[in-house]
């Protein structure tokens, strides 16, 4: 197929923390052809580091080392990789390290400008670890938060996305308590609006979304919390219904997630961290697909971590990866 008239958009995966699974889950997904009918897959990251994948894997497929995109084939049975040949041959797997943590910066800022300069359509990320990228001086929570200063974003949402269950998170890595105080009518109101729109581009002409409270029963007109509903919620939720929009809440969260897994809703809008996580993890981790909302570029990531207790042993699950080449490729904008 000629690549000048290849539909198929050209997706950016970030090879994650060198001493963690990414290498590895990498090979293997590229290995599948379901995700050859759909994408074309750039890696950014270390040549050198697919191929010690490949051998624990016996994978067949061949890593060719590129300066530039424009070097890529993009042929089933070979890896396209821009190669920064950042990590030495033999680096431990499954070890903390500042190397990795350097990697794995890197790797996401070379992703990004490709995707700024029209040679990608969108990033896909395997995972980081947080601990090794501050070992490396990038003092950065995540993935999220590292992207949006690439790009120079001022504010950002985090999407999960789980069978039957897309989240959306108000706040996302900050302290229980710090997340309340953050909280306010115009950060709910925000998030609401990136989440509806992100929905609506992907085909739902109505989304119909439900909000959580922060207290049990959210609030129970009350009789749990000190009235953070009705100072922090309630003002935002009437303002999208003044909207036209299909936005129910401040509701029990125990109840909302049964209820959007149900089918009930297209989107569940959590107040913070666990509220959100800890739902769409349990009704699919392998599957779970994390969508950063509202930068200028479209990024999915896998919604686990580096697992170093198990990387360089060859059983880290593709799956999650998969589903965010997945996500990747229906987001991507079509300008090819």
């Amino acid at each position: 197929m000629n690549a000048t008239h290849d539909a198929r958009p050209i997706i950016a995966i970030t090879m994650g923390d060198a001493s963690g699974v990414g290498p590895e889950i990498i090979m293997k997904a590229l290995a599948r052809p379901d995700v050859w009918a759909f994408c074309r897959p750039l890696v950014v990251g270390d040549a050198g580091r697919l191929r010690e994948a490949g051998a624990i894997l016996r994978s067949p497929l061949a890593v060719e080392a590129l300066a530039a995109p424009e070097q890529a084939r993009y042929a089933p049975g070979a890896v396209d990789c821009i190669d920064l040949r950042l990590i030495p041959p033999g680096h431990p797997w499954g070890t903390l390290s500042p190397v990795s943590g350097e990697g794995a910066y890197r790797y996401i800022e070379r992703a990004t400008r490709l995707v700024e300069a029209g040679a990608a359509d969108a990033i896909c990320t395997a995972p980081l670890s947080k601990e090794a990228l501050h070992a490396a001086g990038h003092k950065y929570p995540g993935h999220t938060e590292l992207l949006a200063h690439l790009t120079g974003t001022p504010e950002v949402s985090m999407m999960l996305v789980a069978p039957k269950l897309r989240v959306i998170h108000v706040t996302t890595h900050v302290g229980l308590l710090d997340a309340i105080r953050r909280i306010e009518p115009g950060l709910v109101e925000r998030v609401i609006a990136r989440g509806r729109e992100t929905l609506v581009k992907s085909g739902l002409a109505e989304p119909r979304i439900g909000v959580c409270g922060i207290n049990p029963h959210a609030g129970e007109n009350g009789l749990f919390g000190h009235g953070e509903e009705e100072e922090k919620i309630i003002p935002a939720v009437q303002a999208c219904r003044a909207k036209g929009w299909a936005v129910d809440g401040p509701l029990p969260a125990d109840t909302l997630f049964f209820r959007a897994a149900r089918g009930d809703f297209d989107l569940v809008v959590a107040m913070y961290h666990d509220q959100g996580h800890g739902p769409v993890k349990v009704m699919g981790l392998e599957a779970g697909v994390n969508i950063t909302i509202g930068l200028s570029v479209v990024r999915t990531s896998v919604d686990h971590g580096t697992a170093f207790d198990i990387a360089g042993q060859g059983v880290a699950d593709e799956g999650s990866l998969v589903e965010a080449l997945r996500q990747a490729a229906d987001l991507a904008p079509r300008r090819r």
